[in-house]
């Protein structure tokens, strides 16, 4: 499947959360087996077989995509959650929403010392969520090795925000 199909079954919705938000929902993209395989096969070729230890998923639509990644990399699956959500002793960091700002946790052992990581969402717009778990993997010892989103909204300059790192989009508005 193409990226402009895959980009054809992503919906606006506007005012959502908060009005004057235009969300972008991918649960269509979701639903079909066709575009969700594609999705997982581009990830994994662009970061490679045997170079990640753990894939990150960030809560929650980043779950449903790092799952996926994570299995056909041979690699474990860690998420990163909103405060108070992980049973376990956590590490955690602040950061700012374009509404609003929250803070994520993980696990203190969910990442060894030297394993690389491929962090994954669903969006990346401001930076501040995948900035913010990226310190959290390194604070607890893992190597970011990339960042991976199904789209990238351009105009918030998320991708400033990330220092450099391996960023990979699929789609990008």
């Amino acid at each position: 499947m193409e990226i402009e199909e895959i980009r054809g079954l992503i919906r606006d919705v506007p005012d959502f959360p908060k009005p004057g938000i235009v969300f972008k929902d991918i649960t269509p993209v979701l639903a079909n087996p066709i575009a969700f395989s594609t999705i997982t096969d581009l990830i994994v070729v662009h970061f490679g077989r045997g170079n990640i230890d753990k894939v990150v998923g960030i809560e929650a639509r980043g779950f449903i995509l790092a799952s996926p990644v994570a299995y056909h990399f041979g690699a474990g699956f860690v998420p990163i959650r909103k405060k108070g959500k992980l049973p376990w002793q956590t590490v955690a960091a602040e950061y700012a929403l374009e509404y609003g700002t929250a803070t994520l946790e993980v696990h203190t052992d969910g990442v060894e010392a030297g394993e690389r990581v491929l962090i994954v969402d669903d969006v990346l717009a401001t930076g501040g969520t995948a900035a913010a778990a990226a310190s959290i993997v390194e604070q607890i010892g893992g190597k970011v090795y990339g960042i991976a989103c199904l789209i990238e909204l351009g105009l918030l300059k998320g991708r400033e925000k990330l220092g450099g790192r391996d960023v990979f989009t699929l789609i990008r508005y």
